[in-house]
């Protein structure tokens, strides 16, 4: 038995004794699937942005003009939509004042893949996954887990926050959303398997696996230590190739010798952190920004790039790989 069957036992014994005490039966559902072509020449690009819900602020409307350059097909947002506690529902002008006005170029109108991050459940977080505000802009394509497939990538968008369990035990004064959640331990052995289901029958030339919260991180908040244990090992037996987060205000490439995946984190579509910055002892920190800024990535069958710019749209890094020479540079 493998370390991640292992780990998915001792999950669902609590799972067992809840199940027992309600009298149910747990149900599996499959992730969602989207499917979202590729440009006639086989490829696809995208933006990538988090932490960004501050009407504003921070001139985050700049990544309209890399959006042009690249022509990209959509944008992914890593959570923390509406600061600082989510939207209250679907009626909230949040909505307007800090997505609709914010990313109004032409070029950002495309459909955005959200996940939710701390702050969106610190909300009406069901406000965000209804139909009815994709119905007030088509753009909004916002679900708890889901799978955006094409033919070059599948991207896995993972609902973090429910994993790290201090938003559980010691919310503090915060009141978090917890609708079809609880009971917490049901609910992540279900998103695991279901993950895992998804990951096999992938057929993309790249996995991407997007969530809120840092894996790998030298930021503020550092690693996840319960992704670190719960989700690594599944996104490293199916050789998932990037993960992309938000949660940690800074732009990061991080890469560790004892993991195939590089680890993104674009959390700087808004206020960032600009002195926080730990140094990590199991990886290597490729690169590290502290202030506002987003990712860009275009992808192919047989390469990858990736390319930070700043508030300014200035480019702060850039990185590729090759699926055909297993290389990077």
């Amino acid at each position: 038995m493998d370390c991640f069957e292992t780990r998915i036992r001792r999950m669902l014994l609590p799972l067992m004794f809840v199940t027992l005490c309600l009298n149910v039966m747990p149900i599996n559902a499959e992730l969602k699937k989207i499917k979202h072509p590729v440009k006639d020449d086989g490829s696809l690009s995208f933006l990538a942005v988090g932490d960004w819900g501050r009407k504003g602020w921070y001139n985050q409307s700049i990544m309209g003009d890399a959006g042009e350059k690249l022509n990209v097909d959509f944008v992914i947002s890593t959570g923390d939509n509406f600061y600082d506690d989510g939207l209250t529902d679907i009626h909230d002008p949040l909505f307007l004042e800090s997505f609709q006005k914010v990313y109004d170029a032409n070029s950002l109108q495309k459909p955005w893949y959200t996940v939710l991050g701390n702050h969106d459940y610190r909300g009406n977080a069901e406000a965000q996954l209804s139909l009815a505000l994709r119905e007030i802009d088509s753009r909004w394509i916002c679900h708890r887990s889901f799978v955006v497939e094409s033919e070059v990538a599948d991207f896995f968008m993972i609902d973090t926050t429910p994993f790290v369990r201090h938003y559980f035990e010691d919310p503090k004064d915060h009141v978090y959303d917890w609708r079809g959640i609880t009971p917490r331990n049901a609910y992540l052995v279900h998103l695991l398997k279901d993950l895992e289901a998804a990951l096999s029958m992938s057929t993309g030339k790249w996995k991407f696996v997007v969530g809120h919260h840092g894996i790998r991180s030298t930021g503020h908040h550092g690693d996840t230590e319960e992704l670190v244990t719960d989700l690594l090992p599944l996104l490293e037996a199916y050789k998932v190739d990037f993960y992309l987060n938000g949660h940690d205000h800074c732009l990061e490439h991080v890469e560790c010798s004892n993991s195939p995946i590089q680890f993104f984190t674009t959390g700087a579509g808004s206020k960032a952190w600009m002195t926080d910055y730990q140094k990590h002892y199991q990886c290597d920190v490729n690169f590290f920004h502290r202030g506002q800024g987003f990712l860009s990535v275009e992808v192919t069958s047989s390469t990858a790039k990736f390319v930070f710019y700043d508030v300014f749209g200035e480019v702060q890094h850039q990185w590729s790989a090759s699926k055909e020479l297993h290389s990077s540079m």
